[in-house]
This record gives structure tokens, sequence and C-alpha cells, in this order.
């Protein structure tokens, strides 16, 4: 039979966009199905604005660590809706760098929402296309509490545009955005509330790293709120009035969603070709991110696996090398290094300390805490933990993580340390660079046994 295409991609993200263009640059017929803004995720409503945020904000703190350095700074403000305007001119510049990429790659862009009707083909609004093969990358969304006055409040989506910066604004949450919201607007000079359901910040870390960000931002006046849920919003006299789940009202201008994100598998025909999505609404998949439907893939968030920018892409390009190349390619979601990009930021590769003994190692724990040289004479009270986990049989590096500034430039360097196997001996052979934070990682010597063991 013939097709229309080689390959359909549902979703122009950071996944569907490097698949489809990995796919056609090894001559496959590739058509790619998009209904907002080609980006995704990612470029438009993640990363990308998100960090740039972030870079904008940091300047607070550059400019008040200053006078410890000699500099007089006069008054200074953030204009926060021309920071706005800035990052929107910068996406709209990387909106256009995607369209052209597809465009150059020979990939045809279909504009609208994609609804499977049958293994081989796909509607879009009045139209059909058929396909050889189908690669869903739909990615994922924010999820809003169901309680009463949610429609008050707003997600990462919305906090990436507001024209305003918030006095007072309360964040509900403890993942990866709520911690790095809460940095870029208590930054910005609002008043920040955390509201969480656990006992601590950023749940699967490891607890030591949890402890010490938990803390750091106490310190940074970000208020938290730990096993406290958010029970209703009311429009008060003076802003929204939130009532937390053991009664305390609190009176803010904003109030951001950070509750989670869930995978875009409503309204895409899956029921139509048999697919049964998990208890998140994930598709299941394989190594090969193939679905139960021998010619439909599925990648990225959507799948609910490793829910990271590069890892989307990896699975897209390993189905394109595996089908289009000749080369089959798996991807290894082991020793994915990490970040978050909160204030200050957080770095990870491998197992947690908890992790490691859970999956059976005997482990010893090395752990340095210091305040960075630049802080002696900022004056600012900031203090860096670094921690290796190793196995202590045979002594490879099994984790490494790292709270303190760059921490994800100097986790990605490990990434690859940890990715080629290396042991603690590699570590303390490796000279350090002076004066780094970064050397403190090979320069540990005193450890311990980890948490319960011997």
């Amino acid at each position: 039979m013939a097709y229309d295409f080689d390959l359909l991609t549902l979703g122009a993200g950071s996944g569907g966009v490097a698949g489809s263009r990995r796919a056609a640059s090894y001559g496959a017929k590739v058509g790619i199905i998009e209904g907002r803004r080609i980006g995704g995720t990612c470029v438009l409503r993640g990363c990308v604005p998100k960090k740039l945020l972030i870079y904008g904000v940091d300047f607070a703190s550059a400019m008040s660590e200053a006078a410890g350095f000699g500099w007089t700074i006069g008054e200074n403000t953030l204009d926060w809706g021309k920071l706005i305007a800035a990052k929107d001119h910068e996406l709209d510049r990387l909106n256009g760098i995607y369209i052209n990429m597809l465009n150059n790659a020979k990939v045809q862009t279909i504009e609208g929402y994609g609804v499977i009707l049958d293994p081989h083909t796909v509607q879009v609004g009045d139209k059909r296309y058929t396909a050889e093969r189908i690669m869903i990358a739909t990615g994922g969304h924010a999820m809003i509490p169901d309680i009463p006055g949610k429609e008050l409040g707003i997600t990462s989506d919305e906090a990436l545009d507001l024209k305003e910066l918030p006095r007072r604004i309360l964040i509900y949450g403890a993942g990866y955005i709520a911690v790095e919201f809460a940095g870029i607007f208590n930054a910005a000079g609002s008043e920040v509330t955390l509201a969480y359901r656990g006992d601590k910040l950023l749940r699967g870390f490891d607890e030591e790293i949890r402890d010490h960000l938990t803390a750091t931002l106490s310190e940074h006046k970000i208020q938290q709120w730990p096993e406290t849920t958010v029970a209703k919003l009311e429009r008060g006299k003076d802003g929204i009035v939130a009532t937390m789940s053991n009664g305390t009202q609190i009176t803010v201008d904003q109030v951001m969603f950070a509750t989670g994100r869930k995978p875009n598998t409503k309204g895409i025909g899956l029921e139509n070709v048999g697919i049964a999505v998990g208890e998140r609404g994930e598709i299941p998949v394989n190594a090969d991110s193939l679905t139960v439907v021998p010619n439909i893939y599925a990648v990225g968030d959507v799948t609910d696996r490793m829910n990271l920018t590069p890892v989307a892409i990896a699975e897209a390009r390993a189905i394109a090398e595996t089908l289009y190349n000749n080369n089959p390619t798996q991807v290894s979601h082991l020793m994915v290094p990490t970040a978050v990009f909160s204030r200050p930021e957080v770095g990870v590769v491998g197992l947690s300390e908890e992790g490691a003994i859970l999956h059976g190692h005997k482990v010893k724990v090395f752990t340095a805490k210091f305040r960075p040289m630049k802080n002696t004479l900022s004056g600012k009270t900031d203090r860096t933990l670094m921690k290796l986990v190793v196995d202590a049989d045979t002594d490879k590096v099994l984790g490494a993580h790292m709270v303190g500034p760059d921490a994800g430039e100097i986790t990605q360097g490990l990434g690859v340390a940890l990715i080629a196997g290396a042991t603690k001996a590699d570590f303390d052979r490796t000279m350090g660079i002076h004066p780094t934070a970064a050397e403190e990682f090979v320069t540990m010597r005193d450890w311990r046994p980890g948490k319960g063991q011997a």
C-alpha cells in the first residue's frame, strides 16, 4: 500500500521535531502535526523561557553582592514587563528557527490536532493522512487540583506570561517547577509562600540534598508550609484568599499550581487502535518506544518515563536510527544527569544514597559542605553541598549530587564520568582545577557508611 508518509508525527515539541528531522535526513518522507506553535513545552512554555527569567532575576543577587567587592551601585529596579517582552521576543525567534529547521529538512508541517483513526490513518480537521508508521510526541500538560475556586489560580504556562510581578504569590507544589518559580519570584522581589503535601521539597531526590535545599530556601525568606494542601480559593477585597488544609488563610495576589503534569493523551484516538493508557494517562511502550500497535511509537512526556527534554530527543532519534538508518538504537534511562534550576541550583546524576541502599549496594558516602569563595567577600551566607555515593565493594561511583552555584554545569561533566563507570579512585587521581567549587568532587577523603549500614 502506498502511504502519504513513511512517518507521521503527532506533536512538534523537542522530541517530535528531533525525531522527524532525523528520519527525514535518512530519506524518509515525514509529516508532523501541531495544533499550537512549533517548539513545544520546553522551548515555548518550559525550560527556555524559565531559564531566561532566571538569568533576568539573577542580576538582583549580583548587584546585592557587588558592594563586598568594592562596587557602588545606585538605585535599581526591575521592569518585569520589559523582561517578559524580551523573553517573548526570543521565543518568537526560536519558533522561527524550529519552523525553518523542519522546512530545511523537508518535513511537511500540518497545522491542527491529530486524531488516530486506525493504525495507518490520522485525521486533522477535515483531512486524513496515511502513514506507514506513526510517532506520538504530544507531551504533557500542567495539572490543576480540583478544589473550589481553582479558576483563580494559574499554572507555570501563565506564570511565564504575567505582565506584572505579583507582590505576593502562593506556589502550591514541591517539585522542579515549584522550587524554580519560587526562586524566580523571590529574586524578583515577590513575597513567596510554598505549600506542599510532603515534609520537604523535591520528593525522590537524595534526602540530604532535600534537607539542604529546604533549609536554604527558608534562609532566602521563602515561607514554607510543609504537610499542607490548598483547600479552596476565594476572591477577597485585597486579593485571592487561600484557605489551607490546616484552616489557616493567606491573602495573595497570585496562586500558582505546580502540582505535577500529566500526558496529553485525551482526544488523540488511542482507543481506536487499542492502546490503553496507564493510571496517569501515559502510553505504555517497550524499550524501543513501541506501543502495543506494531507500527505506532511514543516518546517523551506522553510516555511518562523520564520527563526531560534531552531524553525525549534521544528517544525520538533512536526510533529514526532504528527504522531509517539500519542502526538499532535504544535509550538507557539510567545515569541521566539532571538539574533543578532553583536558587541555589541542584545537580544530580545516578543513585541517591537511599536509592543505592534500596538497590542492594553497601555504600560509602563522601560529602563536602563549604562556603563558596565568592561568598567570603559578598557576604552571602549560602553554603554549597556536594555528595558522592560509592559502592563499598567495587569502588564505583553510583551517584553524584550537588546544591550550589553552577550545579547543572558541573553535574553535566560528572555524568560523563559516571556513564563511563568511574571509580572513586579515578576521582582521586583527577587533578582539581584550583580555585573552583568543582575541585571538591575530586578532593573528598572522609566518608561515612550509608544510613543504617555499618
